[in-house]
């Protein structure tokens, strides 16, 4: 149960969460989009949200401003989610635009003023669990889509409301966050996809 709980921040970390809201977008929109624009998308940003940030670590690593990838500090913190709002900038302005998908486009700008409040409290040094803030703020997203497109999904809410649970659990299991921490990630994740549907529903 140990090696399940540990392997679960793994599997479901934050870099991969947005990707995974895309993938799901895709596959649930009923409008048509070409099969090569949507590969050009996915790939592009699998290399900005998830190949980029991991480089930036190492980078950031070998000039010793982090000291591990669990960021324990809130110091640690600041410099990663600052250059994260930066590549999330890039998405919004190069890849996702509102005139072409703007559902995603949003989602992306819920992604990005997300980062941007975890960082605020990093800078006050509250600690606010980024698990929390990606898996919650795509499982809003995709309650958002069901009801955009008027389809049902409840098995896939009910899997990700056994995802986020889990999620949190694993993070209290290693002693990553507290319950309050863990309160503020979802919070932190929920509010700014919420505040942006309107713009798109």
């Amino acid at each position: 149960m140990d090696h399940i709980l540990r392997s679960i921040s793994f599997i479901f970390h934050p870099l991969l969460m947005p990707l995974l809201g895309v993938i799901f977008y895709f596959s649930k929109s009923p409008r048509y989009i070409p099969r090569e624009i949507i590969w050009a998308k996915l790939v592009s940003l699998f290399i900005l949200t998830v190949v980029l940030p991991i480089l930036l670590y190492f980078l950031l690593k070998t000039l010793g401003k982090v000291k591990s990838i669990y960021l324990q500090t809130t110091s640690e913190r600041i410099l990663p989610l600052l250059l994260n709002c930066v590549v999330v900038l890039i998405v919004i302005q190069r890849i996702l635009t509102p005139t072409q998908i703007i559902e995603l486009y949003y989602f992306f700008i819920g992604i990005l003023i997300s980062t941007m409040a975890c960082l605020i409290l990093a800078i006050f040094k509250f600690k606010a669990s980024i698990h929390m803030i990606a898996v919650s703020g795509v499982f809003m997203f995709f309650i958002a889509l069901s009801i955009h497109f008027s389809i049902n999904i409840n098995g896939t809410l009910a899997l990700m409301a056994i995802i986020t649970g889990a999620v949190a659990t694993s993070r209290l299991h290693v002693n990553a966050h507290t319950y309050k921490e863990l309160v503020m990630g979802v919070f932190v994740g929920v509010i700014p996809q919420i505040i942006l549907v309107p713009n798109w529903l």
